[in-house]
């Protein structure tokens, strides 16, 4: 019995210095969290800036929004990967890592998220759109 409570203990300690923290001192975080979290480690785009890498070319735009979302309007040329996915399905899309991303959802909060996400994963230019397909919207940039 002692081996089995021994073990136990040796896999959480371990499972705990893994993951970088405690088990027993996990914080309750809530979405907010997440993205101000997120927000330290993401570069932002203003919409007018956004709007000058669409025209100058060179830049992805991702729309991490739900597909849904993305057929009833997007940034042109926007390639529509949902947040959920991202981490399953951006190698097939944007393979090259070094390649200029932009991405936006519909307010910001999913965006800096998958910004975060995509940064983690070796992604090394990656700009999330601050206010996302609202702001774009309200600036009357182009749609498809």
């Amino acid at each position: 019995m002692r081996k089995v409570g021994f073990l136990t203990f040796a896999v959480l300690f371990a499972c705990a210095f893994a993951f970088g923290t405690p088990m027993a001192v996990a914080k309750d975080m809530t979405a907010k969290d997440f993205i101000e979290q997120a927000k330290k480690n993401v570069c932002e785009a203003s919409v007018s800036e956004a709007k000058e890498m669409l025209d100058k070319g060179g830049w992805i735009f991702l729309d991490c929004r739900e597909p849904k979302e993305y057929k009833m309007g997007h940034i042109p040329g926007a390639i529509n990967i949902p947040r959920g996915l991202i981490e399953f399905s951006v190698n097939k899309k944007i393979p090259d890592k070094n390649a200029k991303i932009v991405v936006y959802c519909k307010v910001g909060g999913r965006g800096c998220l998958t910004a975060c996400t995509l940064c983690r994963m070796g992604y090394k230019h990656v700009k999330n759109l601050c206010g996302g397909w609202k702001a774009w919207e309200k600036a009357e940039y182009p749609v498809e």
